[in-house]
């Protein structure tokens, strides 16, 4: 099943209440600050940690009139707080508020990305273990190669998916990042150790420097995480996709009592989450070029990155979320068919065999340029019509004069590819 409880918890994390609400912190979290430095009296602090509050409707009004989202979310919360207003955004600028908000929004919204992350791995380890013996063929350029596992596959696939957690925690750690500095960042009207004290309370490292607005390589780079995690999930799902059509069928979407996959073929079984996965990637690649546009502002700031980020930044994030869940929902339902990935490897007499069979001749003392083309001869003859490569070498007189049937026999054993795929499981699920 979809995670749809983590996928409300995100959504949450960027509806206006919760925007305003984010706010809210960085303005008590500021005036803290001027308490604990002994500026504000901590017992009027304490009044207005406890009366301060805010109705979006009330916001929506005065901003329709005032034209400015950070005054009218002041004015409201003022409103409640009477004589107690008059510490509220002392020395502060609408970025340090937005700013830092927007961190925590992020920081928050990273925490349920790395628990999709972290149930995901553990479903692809589980199949990883269940097939770690599952012969499957191995295929480049779409065609086939050798002899693998399907638990191999799968161990490609949690190696990348480990190193994208690694990447997105990395990148979350470097957008935790506050800033309460004052127009144009100099601290003309608030102490640095207001924004210290008030950025180590809300869980947020300080900016080393900020220009009026915490400078958006920060986000770009965050993007770009996210948007790794979409191209990582859409090259799984592309491969379920392959993997599922008719000629193949080695995977197949788990398909429920009840489910019809065409209005008019009733005998179709479409890999639609898979494909609804790749459309989704497209949307959150795009969002990360929109972030890498935002990097470039005019002088110390603008606001033209402000009205394309509460667009992507909530998008991507939900989008992640929701393509995480839904990944992790297909894998742990897929259908493996076993029995066609073994028979797959046996199609045209098994001439995937054939650099085996090459380095055997090769063995037996003639060129390698001769053992090629002996065997190429064969495998294509046997892919070409049709026909059985290990006949076609049984027949052949230049391979019979080298090798009896028999030796030829002991060739085709597909337990031969798996001498070392230990060691990639050692590796990768030590």
């Amino acid at each position: 099943m979809i995670n749809r409880y983590s996928r409300e918890e995100m959504k949450k994390i960027w509806d206006e209440q919760s925007k305003f609400g984010y706010y809210l912190k960085v303005e008590i979290a500021a005036a803290e600050a001027y308490a604990q430095t002994g500026v504000f009296p901590e017992k009027e602090i304490e009044k207005l940690k406890k009366r301060a509050k805010f109705d979006v409707k009330r916001i929506d009004e005065i901003e329709a009139e005032v034209q400015h989202d950070v005054i009218a979310f002041l004015t409201s919360v003022n409103e409640s707080l009477g004589g107690l207003a008059k510490y509220m955004h002392v020395g502060m600028t609408s970025s340090d508020v937005i700013d830092t908000a927007f961190a925590l929004q992020i920081r928050d919204s990273a925490k349920i990305i790395i628990k999709d992350l972290d149930e995901v791995i553990a479903t692809v380890r589980a199949l990883a273990q269940k097939h770690r013996q599952t012969i499957c063929i191995g295929r480049s350029h779409g065609v086939h190669a050798e002899i693998m596992t399907f638990g191999v596959k799968l161990c490609s696939w949690i190696d990348i998916l480990e190193r994208q957690r690694e990447n997105f925690i990395h990148a979350a750690e470097q957008i935790r990042v506050g800033q309460i500095s004052g127009p144009v960042g100099t601290y003309s009207n608030i102490s640095p150790e207001i924004e210290k004290i008030a950025c180590e309370n809300l869980g947020l490292k300080p900016a080393k420097i900020s220009t009026q607005i915490i400078a958006r390589d920060y986000h770009a780079y965050f993007m770009q995480s996210l948007a790794l995690i979409a191209a990582v999930i859409e090259q799984f799902a592309t491969e379920i996709r392959l993997s599922q059509q008719t000629e193949i069928l080695e995977l197949e979407e788990g398909f429920a009592k009840g489910q019809k996959g065409s209005s008019a073929m009733p005998h179709k079984k479409n890999p639609v989450l898979s494909e609804n996965l790749c459309g989704l990637a497209r949307v959150v690649r795009a969002n990360s070029q929109t972030a890498l546009e935002n990097v470039v502002l005019w002088h110390e700031r603008d606001i033209s990155h402000s009205s394309a980020e509460r667009i992507v930044f909530p998008d991507s994030l939900i989008l992640v979320d929701f393509m995480l869940s839904r990944f992790n929902s297909t894998m742990a339902n897929i259908a493996v068919h076993e029995k066609n990935m073994a028979a797959n490897t046996d199609k045209f007499g098994g001439i995937v065999f054939s650099q085996k069979v090459m380095l055997k001749l090769i063995e037996k003392g003639i060129t390698r340029e001769e053992a090629y083309r002996i065997v190429q001869r064969n495998a294509l003859d046997a892919f070409e019509h049709d026909g059985d490569f290990m006949a076609n070498l049984i027949n052949d007189s230049e391979v019979t004069k080298l090798m009896p049937p028999a030796e030829i026999d002991k060739i085709f054993d597909k337990q031969a590819f798996l001498t070392n795929i230990e060691e990639i499981y050692r590796r990768v699920l030590c």
